[in-house]
């Protein structure tokens, strides 16, 4: 690679929040340096080559006591389809009783993540 592509970031996959370089040195391969364990490592290459978030949100609720209700994905789904999970969460049309735990949206997308309700509504 005549240029390589050089991004620097804070990791946060631990407290130290170390400062990393991460160097592309060929297409789909990186070099992550400045980490001061593996996890930052991992976490470098990661959001460097496919970054992934967690989503919590709120989605509407017909209930007595509530009008929205606290969501988030089960596990972290690519940045490229946070913002057409978040339409489609607040799109829902979801009644009480929702107990915490429900998933409210199944394998979004074929990702493999669930949209769980955070909080229970009885009614």
């Amino acid at each position: 690679m005549s240029n390589p592509q050089t991004t620097e970031m804070v990791c946060i996959a631990c407290p130290i929040g170390c400062r990393l370089t991460v160097t592309e040195t060929a297409p789909g391969e990186v070099e992550v340096t400045g980490n001061k364990c593996a996890r930052g490592e991992q976490y470098g290459r990661e959001e460097y080559l496919a970054p992934k978030r967690t989503v919590t949100a709120t989605a509407p609720i017909a209930s007595r006591t509530i009008a929205r209700i606290p969501v988030r994905t089960d596990a972290s789904i690519p940045a490229e389809l946070i913002d057409e999970l978040l339409r489609t969460v607040y799109t829902l049309s979801l009644h009480a009783p929702v107990k915490r735990g429900d998933i409210l949206i199944e394998n979004f997308r074929e990702s493999g993540v669930n949209v769980v309700a955070t909080r229970t509504v009885e009614r």
